[in-house]
């Protein structure tokens, strides 16, 4: 018979490997979601789809194998995996609708099932969705299971409006701009539930960062710029690199660095 160590080894508590949240949380979330989308563009047409899904997947893998041998966070670790899920999560919404023509307004309502039965099962499981209690294997594997259904939907979601919807990209780009200070006013001065508006913000940051580089690097005659996607996941990826080595190097995002000032706000 096992040991009851062994039983309870796969949740054994361990140091926080998710930053705090902090203002450079939100700017390399949103780089990371427009990297996201533009280097899945570019992989697809560069490639075969099907190597491009491939080596997408095996990246994402492969990252999240680097994550989870974290003992604690630590930033390049941590941004490389949200990357990964980013460029894998635009290309899973992206396989249902050019692979299998399903509709995008399908496929959102799909992911958006897929993320709330994340959240039931988290929830009931672990009795919490907060991010600052991603301390044990298992709350880490529900917290990365929504963040790849977030990508996912909110890539579905974007394409709705832009495509389906033919608000076009710079529309796009207002009205997630517009919905995303919901959730971030009523946090800030409503008194909103910390979880809620954390999750709500999380989801529209994937339209709101992908809106911006599918302008930019799409072609004109497709209602973008035409910059190109391989040179707009050049800058973002450059963007990422550099942002990342500020927090290495200044560890600004550490958890439990706003706990060491007595005069910051318990949230």
């Amino acid at each position: 018979m096992m040991s009851s160590s062994a039983l309870s080894a796969p949740t054994v508590t361990r140091t926080l490997r998710v930053p705090e949240i902090t203002a450079y949380f939100w700017i390399i979330k949103g780089l990371s979601t427009a990297l996201g989308e533009s280097a899945s563009d570019y992989m697809v047409r560069a490639l075969s789809p099907v190597i491009a899904v491939a080596l997408g997947f095996l990246a994402f893998v492969a990252a999240l194998i680097v994550q989870f041998s974290m003992r604690r966070y630590a930033a390049p670790a941590y941004w490389t995996a949200v990357v990964m899920v980013g460029i894998f999560g635009t290309m899973a919404a992206d396989v249902l609708h050019v692979g299998f023509g399903v509709p995008y307004f399908a496929s959102a309502t799909l992911y958006a099932v897929v993320l709330a039965a994340v959240f039931v099962i988290w929830q009931r499981t672990e009795k919490t969705l907060s991010i600052h209690a991603i301390d044990s294997w298992r709350r880490e594997g529900f917290y990365w299971a929504a963040v790849v259904a977030t990508f996912a939907l909110g890539t579905a979601v974007g394409d709705l409006t832009a495509v389906t919807l033919n608000l076009g990209y710079l529309v796009s780009i207002a009205l997630y701009a517009g919905l995303i200070m919901v959730p971030a006013a009523g946090f800030r001065w409503l008194n909103w539930n910390p979880i809620l508006s954390f999750w709500a913000a999380y989801v529209l940051t994937r339209p709101l960062g992908a809106s911006p580089a599918d302008w930019l690097g799409k072609p004109t005659d497709a209602g973008g710029v035409g910059v190109g996607s391989g040179w707009i996941s050049l800058v973002l990826a450059m963007a990422i690199v550099g942002a990342v080595s500020y927090l290495t190097t200044t560890g600004v995002d550490r958890p439990g660095r706003r706990e060491l000032r007595p005069t910051s706000r318990t949230r």
